[in-house]
């Protein structure tokens, strides 16, 4: 009989709880929303104030270099958690320091509205350059206003162009002859009296002239942006450039085949996860 009454306990209580458990209130669509709501802003404050350890990222920017500009594509792949090693193709163009732009001085009639020129420039030089180089973190940000501080080293080839700068010159017939320098007869192209003006960016590509290199740049490049999916960086730093022969921009100037700069850059960008 004792028996019979604990199983009778058992059974009631047992059936008690599971009649309070289906009375407890069921989540409501309205919490249901919050919580994703909540996730979400976890996960973006992840991206915000989280370590940046996305695998791929991708880039552009531009630079502006002690003697010219540069414009650029990276690409980048961690390595490790500090380490993240990168490609990147640039196009820059050097100028040299004495150069400077004047307008003609309007003899033989011609008047001051041709386009301005560079007196003594022989050849306009580009450069076509593809690298690969390392970012090592130093230091990471703390929270979604902090700077995270990269050193980085690179290196690579260099495509260097040189394109022959023409000028309008007065000719003998008293037409307008377009010219480049021709170092065994300088003539009308260094004499300021019979120059017009310049020819225009679009002249001389068809003479293009090879002149292979090697670069090597170190830097330090900090990072600002909020979300670590996102790149907002400026970089400083320092260039070196070798080439095969001594490039020659101006007529008037000792020519170089090494050169060397300080550079100031910004670019913007986005990580990502490979899947």
């Amino acid at each position: 009989m004792k028996k019979l009454y604990l199983i009778l306990f058992l059974a009631t209580l047992s059936g008690g709880l599971f009649a309070q458990n289906n009375n407890l209130p069921r989540p409501s669509k309205k919490s249901e929303k919050e919580q994703r709501k909540l996730k979400k802003i976890a996960i973006f404050r992840e991206q915000e104030e989280g370590e940046n350890v996305f695998q791929r990222d991708f880039s552009v920017g531009a630079r502006l270099n002690t003697d010219g500009w540069t414009g650029f594509v990276e690409l980048g792949y961690r390595k490790t958690r500090k380490k993240v090693n990168y490609f990147q193709f640039e196009f820059s163009e050097k100028k040299d320091h004495r150069e400077y732009k004047r307008q003609s001085s309007g003899g033989g009639g011609w008047s001051f509205s041709e386009r301005p020129f560079i007196f003594g420039k022989v050849n306009n030089f580009y450069q076509a350059k593809l690298g690969i180089g390392q970012r090592y973190l130093i230091g990471g940000k703390g929270n979604k206003n902090g700077v995270e501080v990269n050193a980085i080293y690179y290196g690579g080839i260099s495509a260097g162009l040189l394109k022959p700068y023409y000028l309008n010159v007065e000719g003998a017939s008293g037409q307008v002859e377009e010219i480049k320098y021709n170092p065994a007869a300088p003539g009308n192209f260094l004499s300021e009296d019979k120059i017009i003006g310049a020819a225009g960016f679009g002249k001389g590509w068809g003479d293009l002239s090879f002149v292979p290199g090697l670069h090597a740049k170190l830097g330090m490049r900090f990072d600002w942006a909020h979300f670590n999916e996102v790149v907002s960086a400026l970089e400083v730093g320092v260039n070196a450039e070798m080439y095969s022969k001594k490039i020659e921009i101006m007529a008037t100037n000792e020519n170089k085949q090494f050169f060397f700069n300080a550079y100031i850059g910004i670019q913007f960008g986005k990580r990502w996860n490979k899947r």
